[in-house]
Parts: C-alpha cells; sequence; structure tokens
C-alpha cells in the first residue's frame, strides 16, 4: 500500500519509514539517498533536491534558460501607495504639482481579477520611474462614489496619469496585461 502525504517524512511504503520511489516494475524502491528524499533544505514542502539542483544544471549548460528562472533578487518592485479618501487624493495632486511630476493612478476592485493581476505589474513598472513619478491605486469600493465619478470611472481596471491636477491620459485594461502594460508605458511617456 502507497500513502503520499505534503509531508515528506510521512511517506511510508509497505509500512517502511522510507519515502517509496517508482521504480520501472512499479514497487517502491528506497535506493536514493536520504538528501534527496526531503525537499530544497528543509524537511516539509513539496520540491525535491534532485529537482533544485537540476535546474542549476540547466542554468549553467543553458544561460538562455535563465530567462524561464529569472533571478527575483535582481527586481525591485514600489509597492503602489493606496488612496482611500477624496481628501488625499486632492493631497496627492497638489503634491504632484508643487514637485511639477505626473501621477499615475490605478483604479480598481478587489473583486476584479484583471485589477489583482495587472497591480503587480504596474508595480513592477513603477520601480523604472521610481524618481520621475508616483504610483497609487484606488480601491473603487472603498472610496466614495463622488471621487469615483471625478475619475470618469466606467470600467476596471483603469489607468490614468493626472499632471497640474487634471487627468491627461487614460487605458482602460480589459485585455491581456502585457498589452495594457506597453500602452502605460507609451502613455507616460507622453507626459514626463
Amino acid at each position: 500500500m502507497h500513502v503520499l502525504t505534503a509531508n515528506a517524512r510521512l511517506l511510508a511504503c509497505h509500512g517502511g519509514g522510507s519515502p517509496p520511489l517508482r521504480s520501472a516494475g512499479g514497487s517502491c524502491s528506497t535506493s536514493r539517498a536520504p538528501s534527496e528524499w526531503f525537499p530544497c533544505g528543509r524537511e516539509g514542502g513539496y520540491g525535491f533536491r534532485r529537482r533544485c539542483r537540476q535546474k542549476r544544471k540547466v542554468l549553467d549548460r543553458f544561460p538562455i534558460a535563465a530567462a524561464f528562472w529569472p533571478d527575483s533578487a535582481g527586481h525591485t518592485v514600489e509597492e503602489m501607495e493606496s488612496i482611500e479618501s477624496e481628501e488625499q487624493f486632492d493631497l496627492v495632486l497638489h503634491r504632484s504639482q508643487e514637485l511639477s511630476q505626473p501621477v499615475l493612478v490605478d483604479w480598481m476592485a478587489a473583486w476584479c481579477r484583471k485589477c489583482i493581476y495587472l497591480k503587480p505589474k504596474l508595480e513592477k513598472l513603477s520601480s523604472d520611474y521610481k524618481d520621475k513619478m508616483k504610483f497609487y491605486c484606488v480601491d473603487v469600493n472603498k472610496v466614495s462614489q463622488a471621487l469615483v465619478k471625478r475619475g470618469n470611472i466606467s470600467k476596471m481596471p483603469t489607468i490614468q496619469v493626472w499632471k497640474d491636477g487634471e487627468m491627461k491620459g487614460e487605458v482602460i485594461g480589459g485585455h491581456k496585461a502585457w498589452v495594457v502594460v506597453e500602452e502605460v508605458k507609451e502613455m507616460i511617456k507622453k507626459f514626463l
């Protein structure tokens, strides 16, 4: 009888305490070293060390493969500040006028899948424009409807660039995220 659980220490094969590994004949085998039984760096989880070593070998052998396994340590992500009231929105616009910098506002909703999927991509984009403009997000369900009407929001996600207290450009993100991000980049270049 084979028992398979999420914790590698609880794997059992025919009553033995060793994790089962299938051989070509279909029976259990415990011929692998214990270091390959347990996941990367600790005794719990799903990924096995053997897989991690294989990934490193692939990255060493084929440098182009690094594009498929990017190192997350090299990327900086600037989290978008949330706007939660009309007064805070006015303050943001006033600050942007003083600094003469445009502001990007992502109008989104917590229930909108495309909004949720797009937000981390915009946060990653914000690190590229860190010193040139600020990025903000507004959850339309948490703010007053007067603010939503002021932004003239009818669809979500809507990404707007505000400069000198006025809305200068808008992208409505109802399609694929990479297309929306490219449109947002073009819009930002117009107003920088």
